[in-house]
């Protein structure tokens, strides 16, 4: 027996063999593996696959029946991989072939063997007189990676431009109706990912605004949808039989790892077309560590695009907000039909594409002047992805023959986009614009050793008077002591006591201690907000995306070696900061999820949030879960890498012991949580001093 680990781009996984006690293979050299006995593996499941495939085909007609005579069209959303495959069959076992459609949405960038399957099965239902269509962007691929930058695990651009805005355009097109509502059935599984643990077997507009959307085989396995594959003879992608696990995109920021290692050994060449794409418009000297490491897969914003200059400005001048738009590529008197009348007069002048908006700074937090803001964003930045027009439900926006406008109700869906636009989203610069941020490198070459911290904590106001530092690092750590709240005017703080009565190494004790440094010290809250969780970073990307930011070389070094130190407190142990090395050399940096186990710390980290948002003390998890939104605040699922089952978990036990403190509800498709406006977040330290359970 073997397993697989590591893997990039370029580099193969290890192949390590699992040992016995003595040492030796558990399967001896020289044995064969037997291949599974499909005939018998289906013979032996053949009546669970049968009551899953009649309880999955019941649902997907109870679900038509319920919905014929409401919606305009059901459609299978094909992708050619193995779900989609079993969902297309049970769909055809459930419904009237004249009652449904199959859309495969191309997105340019599938596996070639994707596309064999996809002929195959084109056919299939047009023997079977099936509608089967293709929806496509008006883009390709290799054009929209150009314009927009690279996507990431946050700048998903490619998911609507080149998925959900086609497919919509497409049906529209077919049923010949701008405000179509349709059903999509989709092979969505539980299985696949924590994320898509979430999902429920049915929702409305949470794929595509004012559509449904079925999820038919949720709670399938994987060894379920192979069994009925085998059972019934159906298509295989061939993709799998090279090693892939799935068969999406062929080079997605989402994927990573092994997996690319394994696309990169069969489809070298049409991977090479984005790579290559990438070493063209990143600006990074270590471009190849980039790549393989998963910086592209990383990226925030447009700071590493080369020639990346803006192109919409906001500064504030005389009592006036100031917008200035350079060589704006569509018209802004089409898109601020899409705001209307404004409770204030702005004025806008220039020509040539080049404009400035003046706006009363009174009237710079309304939603109005939110909207305005992203009217000139669009004009800025539209590059016609028709997004936008995909979200209209009147049809009102149109790219036919360039941006008009006509008939608009001022619904906002338009504006329902990050920023109002994807283009400016990917392409935006950080706030700073990419100017110094010297205040980063807060501890230099001195970062904290747990040694230093233990011996604060036995000598504890005695310390300074006490220890072995050198004065350049009595300096540093007096910052560290301070930023974390232990020391407050060279003296011990009640913080700190509490610490110590906790336990100063336990993890109750380093979980308040990081949200004190993620609120107070800018560099553990840049290692929060740039780091990932669950991403291994290589040292030369960490130092490139430090060094974009106009920090020095040096600097920028000293900053990595700090997440090295800091790793060796419990911050590491027992939250989950990590570093790996080549000798004594830090070779990449990792944040793993928190092994947080009080809840207690999670309500006084979101109590934080709320006071620095401004008292923002009602909030969703959704929202929270949402890390694309800027604010001061820093949601616990950033600072402890907590997903949407932890966080309910956590809510569902916090609002049952301490309903004084906190109430949240997840019913109905709606997920709200309260926080008592009475109470702070030192009132929240006060529950440390009664026993968590």
């Amino acid at each position: 027996m073997n397993k697989t680990k590591g893997g990039t781009l370029y580099e193969v996984p290890e192949l390590s063999f699992i040992l016995d006690s003595d040492g030796k293979r558990i399967l001896p050299d020289g044995a064969t593996l037997k291949p599974v006995d499909i005939e018998a593996m289906v013979a032996k499941n053949s009546e669970l696959l049968q009551v899953v495939e009649q309880v999955t085909i019941k649902k997907i007609y109870e679900v038509y029946k319920r919905y014929r005579k409401k919606l305009d069209c059901f459609h299978v959303a094909f992708s050619g991989g193995k779900d989609s495959i079993v969902l297309l069959d049970l769909v055809k076992k459930a419904l009237p072939k004249g009652d449904f459609m199959v859309v495969f949405g191309d997105t340019g960038m599938e596996f070639p063997d994707t596309y064999d399957v996809v002929d195959n099965v084109e056919r299939e239902c047009k023997a079977n007189e099936i509608e089967f269509y293709r929806a496509t962007a008006n883009l390709k691929p290799e054009e929209s990676w150009r314009l927009f930058g690279p996507p990431s695990r946050v700048l998903r651009w490619c998911c609507y431009v080149h998925k959900s805005a086609p497919q919509t355009l497409r049906l529209r097109e077919i049923l010949g109706k701008s405000d179509y509502v349709g059903m999509d059935f989709v092979g969505v599984r539980a299985h696949e990912s924590m994320t898509r643990a979430d999902y429920e077997y049915e929702s409305y507009g949470k794929k595509q605004k004012g559509q449904y959307s079925h999820n038919p085989i949720l709670e399938w396995t994987s060894a379920e949808v192979w069994l009925y594959i085998y059972a019934h003879a159906l298509t295989i992608n061939n993709a799998y039989k090279k090693g892939n696990a799935r068969a999406g995109c062929l080079f997605c920021p989402m994927s990573g790892g092994k997996a690319d290692s394994f696309r990169n050994l069969s489809y070298s060449s049409e991977i090479e077309t984005y790579t290559d794409i990438i070493r063209e418009m990143i600006e990074d000297e270590q471009i190849e560590s980039y790549i393989t490491g998963g910086g592209w897969i990383a990226r925030k914003n447009g700071r590493d695009l080369v020639s990346n200059s803006p192109r919409y400005q906001e500064e504030v001048r005389d009592g006036s907000l100031i917008i200035k738009v350079r060589n704006a590529t569509t018209d802004w008197s089409q898109w601020v039909k899409t705001v209307g009348d404004t409770p204030f007069t702005y004025t806008v002048e220039g020509r040539d594409g080049n404009l400035v908006v003046k706006v009363p700074l009174s009237a710079d937090k309304t939603k109005h002047a939110k909207l305005l803001k992203q009217v000139f964003r669009k004009a800025a930045y539209c590059v016609g992805c028709r997004v936008c027009e995909v979200n209209c439900p009147t049809g009102a926006i149109s790219f036919d023959r360039g941006l008009y406008i006509e008939g608009c109700i001022q619904c906002g869906r338009c504006h329902d986009i990050v920023h109002g636009c994807l283009m400016y989203h990917s392409r935006a610069l950080p706030k700073n614009g990419g100017r110094p941020m010297k205040s980063l490198n807060t501890f230099a070459d001195h970062a904290p050793k747990i040694e230093w911290v233990r011996s604060f904590f036995e000598k504890q106001n005695a310390f300074f008077a006490n220890n072995t530092l050198g004065p350049s690092q009595i300096s540093f750590f007096k910052r560290f002591l301070s930023d974390a709240t232990l020391m407050d005017k060279g003296q011990v703080t009640e913080f700190a006591e509490l610490i110590a009565d906790l336990g100063w190494e336990t993890e109750q004790a380093w979980g308040l201690i990081l949200i004190e440094l993620a609120y107070n010290n800018p560099q553990v809250r840049w290692y929060i907000e740039e780091l990932e969780i669950g991403m291994a970073y290589p040292r030369k990307s960490v130092e490139s995306m430090l060094t974009g930011l106009g920090i020095s070389a040096k600097d920028a070094s000293s900053v990595v070696k700090a997440f090295g130190r800091l790793s060796g407190l419990p911050l590491g142990t027992k939250l989950n900061f990590g570093v790996s090395r080549k000798g004594r050399a830090i070779s990449s940096l990792t944040r793993a999820k928190s092994n947080l186990e009080d809840g207690r710390v999670l309500l006084y980290s979101l109590y934080k949030f709320a006071e620095a948002c401004g008292g923002y003390y009602q909030f969703t998890l959704t929202r929270l879960l949402d890390h694309t939104v800027e604010s001061e605040g820093l949601s616990p699922t950033r600072i402890f890498g907590c997903d949407r089952a932890d966080m309910e978990q956590f809510l569902n036990g916090l609002s049952a012991k301490y309903p004084d403190f906190i109430n949240a509800t997840f019913t109905h498709d709606l997920d709200k949580i309260t926080l008592r406006e009475d109470k702070a977040s030192a009132d929240v330290l006060g529950l440390f001093s009664k026993p968590s359970h």
